[in-house]
């Protein structure tokens, strides 16, 4: 039997750790049950005694727990032992106890339930040679496999009173085939008017109270078994009211599998709201789309839903959303009960559109974190790593023990302003990567390059045989496990573009990058800055050299940022065909020179890469505002695709920044448009000014920007949307509307003459010179001195004097 891995945990019992694995399987969920497992660490031999000696001072059972030895070493080159307990929660207490006696644990930190699959190279999939039992195994022999399976999924949504006190409705959407599973669970007491519910949809179920709502919906999801549950902003509101709502009701919310309760856990810092939910997924679109690398001005479902669907919520603006379910509610349940259901069809389209629920296996399979795991490159990387480096004969080294140090971030050369015609964008093709895997750059090849060159420092005639990194970095040629983990991924990626394969190619890209991104992180128990530094120093030097050698062909490269740079052919016409044939010639003739040169410098074989990406037509890169200085991430142009067809891209511009309006980006991109088509722009320009004097263009004038922190916590410096949000606060206690803003979240607001006003608080007075002298000049003059003009030209009413 197949099966994929959903959920994943372990709990004491008397005889051991029990591990339970809740499975995806062709015939249905299935609970895998392995018991009497251990938790274990290592630490030096040299400080086993005196381990133990404490160990038997807390007086614990000796059946419980025992050192062992093993053929494993530390980082240090010394012997290490193991310790095994029965018991997590004592082994946790444990290690507390040693650690404060500076006791060097390692691996304490990784859960038994995560070690169990790793240490079987189990990401996902696993096989067993047995049949479950009334949909359970227990103590079963399992191995990795590929296994994909089909997640059954469902989609929720609830409506509550803006204080969340009280839940309106609760929406499910899902699909058994062909068909559609629509449900809605209205809440409507006896006291409400009866007459309002008689033109319900035939899908919707009437309760009387909270308690019969929660209770139905409830046994609705046991009996519908879904794997997963999908949803937006899911496990930060839907199931944090509905934990709250049903902790004050008294009612126990059993929606994991084997009917166990569900858990709410507040998140702390930068760790999300948790949910416990057993057997199966719940999964917030929002963070599975940030995950997978989608972009968006604003999350919300809205937003999203129109961008991607082309079509969205029935309530438009976020200002009037809470009072309209409200009045709905009262008014027309019937119209709040297909709002709400409405709602999880965008969700489940979403997720449909984007392949979110394919992404999200893959990843799975490449990194063995649980799908509701977002986040975790830490983790995902001690997966891949932690089995291979054992089997090597080491033990991963404790937090923080690498040397520390700030390493230094991708390279951005210093940019040419200007407006250019002919400019190619080559690419190096997964820069990072491929320098860990040319390189060999490894965290135990950097403890073994350094130990071979200590041990024969003194040997007379010992000619060194390391690899050269950074800040004292030296690599072995011999022993290394990440740079064939990034091999096995390349060639995987490989594939996957060649079937097409969208969501497992951007899984592995993702993989990769986190390789590197991991080795910079303290978080990371491999961290040393000579890892990183010798990855983004690298880096460094590879773009700095081939950008000399791309002038010394005669071109001009203009910028470079991290893995591209930007090569100026010049300004004369050039046709298509030719613009591919000298693109696809450099990139040729720089990556021949990188395979001869690793081959000759190093004695070491090149999987550098470099790619003709990107034409532009027409180019501009502005200067610093107020500068001559040259910009960096900042850039607008024409591309052209080997086929002719053309498009504007902006990046970092006004044009894709969320903190500009509506009237400065719609009047970028038609200002540049001309500018790039040699069109003129003088009428384009007076009569917007005009437009904004006279009132026209006022639903353009709004500013969106994040509060990041709480309100209360802006207090020396307190910039215009902050002073927004406080308005709208206290406009919202005067009218008994609930906090808005108080913890933070998005503000939309406009200048006005008496300073900033939120939009829902219909401002008047809008200050006009404001959003000309900063929305619409910066935006001229981004591109306008180019051209020997400025925007004060334009609009300068009287005669210069000559």
């Amino acid at each position: 039997m197949k099966g994929f891995v959903l959920s994943r945990h372990s709990h004491d019992t008397p005889k051991g750790i029990q591990l339970t694995y809740w499975l995806a399987t062709d015939d249905g969920p299935v609970c895998l049950r392995q018991k009497q497992q251990e938790v274990v660490c290592f630490l030096p031999k040299s400080q086993q005694h005196q381990a133990q000696s404490l160990v038997e001072k807390m007086g614990l059972d000796p059946a419980i727990w025992r050192f062992q030895s093993l053929p494993l070493k530390t980082f240090q080159n010394e012997p290490a032992v193991a310790l095994y307990m029965l018991n997590h929660k004592v082994f946790l207490h444990v290690c507390g106890v040693l650690v404060d006696a500076n006791i060097s644990l390692m691996e304490q930190d990784v859960q038994p339930q995560e070690r169990y699959l790793m240490e079987r190279f189990i990401s996902a999939g696993l096989v067993v040679d047995v049949p479950p039992t009334h949909g359970v195994l227990e103590d079963v022999r399992v191995k990795s496999c590929d296994y994909i399976p089909a997640i059954k999924t469902v989609s929720l949504d609830i409506e509550t009173t803006m204080d969340g006190k009280t839940i309106h409705s609760i929406a499910v959407y899902g699909m058994h085939g062909q068909t559609e599973v629509p449900v809605v669970w209205l809440h409507w007491p006896a006291s409400m008017p009866k007459e309002n519910i008689k033109d319900l949809p035939q899908y919707t179920r009437v309760c009387a109270n909270e308690r019969q709502l929660l209770k139905q919906f409830s046994q609705w999801l046991q009996d519908y078994n879904p794997d997963a549950i999908i949803g937006w902003a899911l496990v930060q509101f839907d199931f944090q009211i509905l934990c709250a709502r049903a902790r004050v009701l008294g009612v126990r919310l059993r929606l994991g599998r084997g009917g166990e309760e569900i858990r709410w856990r507040a998140g702390q810092g930068n760790r999300p709201a948790k949910l416990y939910i057993p057997g199966r997924v719940a999964l917030d679109g929002i963070e599975v789309m940030r995950s997978a690398t989608w972009q968006f001005e604003s999350f919300s479902l809205e937003n999203v839903a129109r961008q991607l669907l082309g079509r969205g919520k029935a309530i438009t603006k976020p200002q009037d959303r809470g009072e309209e379910i409200q009045r709905m509610y009262r008014e027309d349940p019937s119209s709040l009960v297909s709002y709400n259901l409405e709602d999880c069809r965008l969700v489940w389209d979403i997720f449909i559109k984007a392949d979110l629920m394919a992404f999200l296996i893959e990843r799975a399979r490449l990194t063995g974190l649980s799908m509701d795991r977002l986040g975790g490159s830490s983790q995902a990387f001690d997966h891949l790593y932690l089995p291979r480096l054992h089997r090597q004969g080491y033990v991963a080294p404790a937090f923080a023990s690498g040397q520390a140090g700030d390493s230094p971030g991708g390279f951005v050369m210093d940019s040419k302003p200007g407006l250019y015609r002919n400019v190619l964008v080559l690419d190096f093709k997964s820069l990072y990567p491929s320098i860990i895997r040319s390189f060999k750059i490894d965290p135990l090849g950097l403890i073994q390059g350094i130990q071979d060159e200590a041990l024969n420092a003194d040997v007379a005639g010992y000619i060194s045989d390391s690899i050269q990194g950074y800040k004292g970095a030296q690599f072995s040629r011999n022993q290394s496990i990440l740079p064939d983990i990034i091999a096995e991924l390349w060639a995987a990626r490989d594939v996957a573009k060649a079937q097409k394969n969208t969501p497992l190619s951007t899984s592995i890209k993702i993989v990769m990058n986190a390789c590197y991104g991991v080795l910079g992180s303290s978080v990371c128990r491999f961290y040393d800055q000579r890892l990183a530094s010798s990855i983004t120093l690298r880096g460094h030097a590879i773009l700095n050299q081939t950008k000399d050698l791309i002038q010394q062909q005669g071109m001009q490269v203009i910028y470079g940022d991290t893995d591209s740079v930007f090569v100026w052919l010049g300004d004369e016409t050039i046709d298509l065909e030719q613009v591919q044939e000298r693109g696809n010639a450099l990139a040729k003739m720089l990556n021949e020179w990188w395979s001869e040169h690793l081959q000759i410098e190093f004695n070491l074989q090149s999987y550098l890469e470099i790619e003709f990406e990107t034409y532009f037509s027409r180019f501009v890169m502005p200067t610093i505002r107020g500068q001559e200085t040259g910009s960096k991430k900042r850039y607008a142009g024409v591309t052209v695709a080997p086929d002719g067809t053309s498009k504007m891209l902006f990046k970092g511009l006004e044009q894709v920044r969320t903190d500009w309006t509506k009237l400065a980006k719609e009047l970028q991109a038609k200002l540049y448009q001309r500018i790039f088509n040699d069109e003129p722009y003088l009428d384009l320009i007076k009569p917007l000014i005009k437009q904004v004097r006279s009132g026209e263009l006022d639903s353009k004038l709004v500013y969106r920007k994040r509060l990041r922190r709480p309100l209360a916590e802006y207090q020396k410096n307190v910039p215009p949307h902050v002073q927004a949000a406080r308005k709208a606060e206290a406009w919202r206690t005067q009218n008994n509307f609930p906090s808005a803003y108080a913890s933070g979240g998005w503000i939309e607001y406009v200048i006005t003459l008496t300073g900033p006003e939120p939009l829902e608080m219909s401002p008047k007075n809008y200050d006009y010179q404001h959003y000309i002298d900063r929305q619409i000049e910066p935006v001229v003059d981004g591109i306008l001195p180019f051209l020997n003009d400025s925007f004060a030209n334009i609009t300068e009413q009287q005669l210069g004097l000559f």
